[in-house]
């Protein structure tokens, strides 16, 4: 038996690098101008790169990762996805901040950057910070397992297993593993913040 290529087989190609720098950059809704200012590269270097003309240097690399606030492992790490509109539990991407005690894991494909899903986990212990912060996303989401220690313009909450929250985009806020098992929630934001 033959083996199919991707093409082959009717699946679409892993996006490139480029691709993938445009959709981050796009997520973000940071101008071309705008991130050039940030890492000091010329907008022509970064349009090549985005259309695959040109390979970044591994300093130009860091130096576009850093403005984008990704690891450049970003471009590189998942399995090849066999649908613009589905993500296989192999293929989501983490963002590991084992360092502060939390795991994400983007739930959603790249493909649809107006909303996004992701799973965060919590260990015992640990927060999102200190200090409320806001994006510039509205954010919903459920408690799948744990306690949820929530904070919101000021006001703590626990939330259990089961329990939901939203607020609109701005406002302030944090969360923590409340008690001695890891909390898992599913968070949804509109737009995509990473």
């Amino acid at each position: 038996m033959d083996d199919m290529t991707t093409a082959d087989a009717g699946l679409p190609e892993a996006p490139t690098l480029g691709a993938k720098l445009r959709m981050r950059r796009r997520i973000q809704r940071m101008s071309l101008e705008r991130l050039a200012e940030k890492t000091g590269l010329s907008t022509g270097l970064l349009s090549q790169v985005e259309r695959d003309i040109n390979a970044p240097s591994i300093r130009s690399l860091k130096l576009i990762c850093e403005a984008l606030d990704v690891p450049p492992a970003w471009f590189f790490e998942g399995a090849v996805a066999d649908t613009p509109h589905i993500v296989r539990q192999s293929q989501r991407r983490r963002i590991d901040l084992s360092q502060r005690g939390m795991m994400k894991e983007l739930l959603s494909p790249d493909t649809v950057p107006g909303i996004q899903m992701m799973q965060l986990t919590i260990q015992p212990g640990s927060s999102t910070g200190e200090e409320e912060y806001g994006l510039d996303a509205a954010e919903c989401g459920t408690v799948l397992s744990g306690r949820l220690g929530f904070q919101i313009q000021g006001r703590r909450h626990v939330i259990e297993t089961g329990d939901s929250f939203a607020f609109p985009d701005g406002a302030q806020h944090r969360f923590w593993c409340e008690g001695d098992r890891p909390v898992t929630v599913l968070i949804v934001v509109a737009p995509a913040i990473y």
